[in-house]
């Protein structure tokens, strides 16, 4: 984009289409003699999803978990468990991105407290930078620097969610001021 408008494509559909493929592949591989079940993190982590169980080889069952933080110490709560029961189960957890490492380290050990058999996470995204806490990932999609990102199951205030591909939002300040314009730049530019 322009130096005028500070947003810019980081990781296309194509690349996103490859990324998603290999992941899946590497999963089918990894879990070719189990059923896992994918547990996928709410909203954002739908289109991935998507792509994802369509690239993986292997029966498998998908189910739904929602967190939220609340209260000062932003303790995180459930607000859509999974159906399913865990226990037993061979879990992959399925996050459209980790920053800080502390949500998903308490999803972690949540999931293993139900008695999984096994847990292990695929990550579209990893932002190294703003990790706090060590945090196991087995499958990652793609690492990233600290901007923020739109696009792909990624949101701000629930737009942009929808676009194919990825963009990095380089002045969310001006981004916020202009977010109508945005959305015609971007979406002109499927």
């Amino acid at each position: 984009m322009t130096a005028e408008y500070p947003v810019t494509e980081v990781i296309t559909a194509s690349e996103l289409a490859d990324r998603v493929a290999e992941l899946g592949a590497a999963i089918s591989e990894d879990y070719r003699s189990r059923r896992p079940i994918l547990v996928a993190m709410l909203v954002g982590a739908l289109p991935f999803l998507a792509d994802l169980v369509r690239s993986i080889s292997v029966p498998l069952d998908v189910d739904f978990l929602s967190l939220s933080r609340f209260g000062e110490g932003g303790r995180l709560r459930v607000v859509l468990d999974t159906a399913e029961n865990l226990s037993g189960r061979d879990v992959i957890i399925v996050e459209d991105i980790v920053d800080t490492g502390l949500s998903l380290t308490v999803l972690r050990r949540m999931i293993t407290d139900r008695g999984a058999a096994s847990v292990a996470t695929v990550s579209l995204l990893d932002k190294v930078p703003r990790r706090v806490v060590a945090v196991p990932i087995e499958y990652r999609g793609f690492e990233v620097g600290d901007e923020y990102l739109i696009g792909y199951g990624l949101d701000h205030d629930g737009w942009f969610r929808n676009l194919p591909s990825i963009w990095a939002v380089l002045d969310l300040g001006r981004f916020q001021e202009r977010r109508e314009e945005a959305a015609r730049l971007v979406y002109g530019n499927r």
